[in-house]
């Protein structure tokens, strides 16, 4: 791969990605709440005054839309864009490191086992997963801790420099660091992603290249092409999502401000002692909801960046 192509993929990667978070911020915010630990505390203090003597029973958490409506009530329509500004400074890098790493990973691999098999887009996305969470991790978690954040209306708002300050205050650099383990836990959704999407782009390919019977090299690509990577892009990402979701719920409570969640497995148990299985799947409707637009948004922003500076 040229120096050339690789800045093609860095670029739009970039892209894809600040798009898609954009228009998806508010979604993110629902489901970190959500995922939080803090959550479980609003409820108890909701539902405190209906407890009779030491027989207490478990309430269900809030659902999406009742956690948006709460959001809005209490705090006002700009707490769904909390985190926007560290969103927008990680996800471009991010993108860009990560479709980098995954195009340069996948092109020395095809030297080493069969071309484009799915053994490459595996460890291709796995490498790439792994810069990427490596590189950016200090900028997700001030994201989520502003996210966190919940002031009511007319209360002053933590901002990301007072949030660094905190972070370094409370636990030194180390602290920026929490969660990652979640995020490595978390490359096997990547790695079933991409699998599925090259898997589902190759046939489309191979389906439309069947359609031209005189043989003649069609290389323009019509709408029909990016809709049908959209369409691959959204299946992929729904079938990773729902079988690698708990690392996210567990990323969530171990990047928590003063939390009692130490390590993965540790938070695992826990949340499984003290919430039930169930707990480890909140969320998921908001994640689904909000990540398949954005996935899709992501990789036909990116295969159209791609097309147009290299066509």
């Amino acid at each position: 791969m040229s120096q050339r192509d690789t800045l093609v993929h860095l670029f739009a990667g970039g892209c894809g990605g600040t798009v898609g978070a954009i228009l998806t911020c508010p979604l993110e915010v629902v489901k970190t709440r959500l995922q939080s630990s803090s959550i479980t505390l609003c409820i108890s203090e909701v539902h405190l005054s209906t407890v009779n003597g030491a027989s207490v029973a478990r309430v269900a958490p809030p659902g999406p839309l009742h956690c948006l409506r709460l959001i809005l009530e209490k705090e006002g329509p700009r707490s769904l864009f909390r985190g926007l500004g560290p969103n927008l400074i990680g996800v471009a890098p991010s993108r860009a490191i990560y479709f980098a790493a995954y195009s340069s990973s996948k092109e020395r691999l095809n030297c080493v086992f069969e071309p484009d098999s799915t053994q490459v887009h595996m460890t291709s996305a796995g490498i790439a997963g792994f810069t990427a969470i490596t590189a950016t991790n200090p900028i997700w978690l001030i994201k989520t801790r502003l996210q966190l954040d919940a002031r009511k209306r007319g209360e002053r708002r933590m901002n990301a420099f007072e949030c660094v300050r905190r972070v370094y205050q409370t636990d030194g650099l180390r602290g920026f660091y929490r969660g990652m383990s979640a995020s490595y836990a978390g490359i096997s959704e990547t790695v079933i992603h991409f699998v599925i999407y090259e898997s589902i782009k190759r046939r489309l390919l191979e389906a439309k290249a069947a359609t031209h019977m005189d043989g003649a090299e069609d290389t323009a690509k019509d709408a029909s092409d990016f809709v049908g990577m959209m369409l691959a892009a959204a299946t992929s990402k729904t079938c990773a999502t729902s079988i690698a979701y708990p690392h996210e719920v567990l990323r969530t409570r171990l990047r928590e401000e003063g939390t009692k969640y130490r390590s993965f497995f540790q938070s695992l148990s826990l949340v499984i002692r003290e919430e039930s299985y169930r707990a480890l799947y909140r969320g998921l409707t908001t994640h689904l909801v909000r990540q398949i637009p954005n996935t899709a948004v992501m990789m036909c922003t990116y295969e159209f960046v791609v097309y147009l500076l290299e066509g």
